[in-house]
């Protein structure tokens, strides 16, 4: 089995692609050890030391390091992890776990404006992102503010404002004259 890395515009995240399937569909975020319970990939992975952040997308794995950690140190053992699980054709996430965020799909409560801003972060916004290693997530519109979670090597990117601000933002308004500004939430 052969793993890829790929950098990310965050430099504490490095992406990993294990030339395989990693979730069927959605994403699922682990920002934490304790929130890894669900996943015997992410629990093993929160055992390399360093390792504070996990995510999954639907071919890649995103890991996150602490700040004084070096890469060259920690890959060795990530890779171990990785391949060492799929070999073993081990579960990614356990049976009674759904996958989490899985994206935007409608609700038939959405009205028209959430309906755009969801289908224009599908076909434009999550495509990209995703290339970077992350994912982000719809949260609500309100009083023309669009509300937005980053998720993956998008969370904490520095490289995340500039983002939000000048190509969201500045697409969702082009697009939804109802939107007038995007902000984060945690």
């Amino acid at each position: 089995m052969f793993i890829q890395t790929e950098q990310t515009p965050n430099p504490a995240t490095l992406k990993f692609l294990p030339g395989r399937a990693v979730l069927e569909s959605g994403t699922a975020n682990f920002p934490d050890a304790e929130s890894a319970g669900r996943s015997p990939l992410a629990e093993r992975l929160f055992e390399v030391e360093g390792v504070v952040g996990v995510f999954f997308g639907t071919d890649f794995v995103s890991v996150t390091k602490e700040d004084q950690r070096e890469w060259y140190l920690m890959k060795p053992a990530i890779l171990g992890v990785i391949m060492e699980h799929f070999t073993a054709g081990r579960p990614v996430l356990n049976a009674d776990a759904g996958a989490g965020d899985e994206g935007h799909s409608g609700d038939a409560e959405d009205d028209e404006v959430v309906s755009q801003i969801k289908e224009l972060l599908d076909t434009r916004v999550r495509p990209a992102v995703a290339q970077d290693g992350g994912d982000i997530v719809f949260r609500g519109f309100d009083k023309g503010v669009v509300y937005l979670h980053m998720q993956g090597a998008c969370s904490g990117c520095p490289s995340s404002t500039a983002t939000l601000k000048m190509g969201i933002e500045n697409m969702l308004r082009h697009y939804i004259p109802e939107v007038v500004e995007v902000r984060p939430v945690v």
